[in-house]
């Protein structure tokens, strides 16, 4: 009997351990926001609530009960707030694209899930909007 030679576990096909993450959201923060593709909708702010859910490596360090060892959430709100409020667009669409790319921006965030509705469009509806998923 011949003996059979071992595998190389340095296949390219043998996947390293995925690194645990974590998930850090936001939920409902309403703003004003220039947003619309109609007259009435260039000329005066409207309510727009948005919705983050963010996949975040955890470091291999320990969290030590530091906000420097995390993602903040403040700082977030904060870049999504400057980002919603600066100047008028025309859809929702643009407005979730650019906040998920500010997130994935940030250091360890692997997916952004982002939601972006508008909450005074029809008397008959509490809100329409987009939903978008996008990854590093």
């Amino acid at each position: 009997m011949t003996a059979q030679p071992l595998k190389d576990l340095s296949d390219a096909n043998i996947q390293p351990a995925e690194r645990p993450t974590r998930r850090v959201f936001i939920n409902d923060l309403v703003l004003e926001c220039l947003i619309g593709v109609y007259r009435h909708e260039r000329d005066g702010a409207q309510r727009v609530r948005i919705n983050l859910d963010l996949t975040v490596f955890e470091t291999p360090s320990p969290i030590d009960d530091k906000l420097s060892n995390v993602l903040s959430y403040e700082d977030v709100i904060i870049k999504v707030r400057n980002l919603a409020t600066a100047g008028h667009r025309n859809l929702v669409e643009t407005l979730a694209e650019r906040i998920a790319q500010m997130c994935l921006a940030e250091a360890d965030v692997s997916v952004a899930k982002v939601r972006v509705e508008k909450l005074d469009v029809f008397a008959d509806a509490a809100s329409v909007g987009v939903e978008i998923e996008r990854s590093n």
